[in-house]
């Protein structure tokens, strides 16, 4: 950017990347959002590890479940389409589709 002579200059604060000076300051900046960044994603990995090892894990909970995904192949079974059988289970078409392909029937 410098060979085109484009530069950034803030008003309010005290950096002018034209200057030697304003451009350090901007590196640092830039250099402390990334450390920072970086931290928070090392807490992140760390906190998913440790719900793991407690036996949690994240998402939602599952919109079918196992009394609902048999109510709903009852309803097919009985000739009605998926788009119906989630309505009377009360569960989207999608899930339902995904929960059906999912099982072995």
């Amino acid at each position: 950017m410098a060979k085109r002579g484009v530069g950034f200059r803030s008003l309010a604060e005290a950096i002018d990347t034209t200057t030697p000076g304003g451009r350090l300051v901007f590196h640092i900046f830039g250099a402390l959002g990334q450390f920072e960044r970086d931290l928070i994603q090392e807490r992140t990995r760390a906190g998913l590890v440790a719900a793991a090892a407690r036996g949690r894990k994240g998402g939602r909970e599952p919109a079918i479940t196992e009394d609902r995904l048999r109510r709903a192949r009852e309803h097919i079974a009985k000739g009605l389409n998926v788009r119906e059988a989630a309505m009377r289970v009360r569960v989207g078409k999608t899930a339902l589709y995904g929960a059906l392909k999912a099982e072995p029937s």
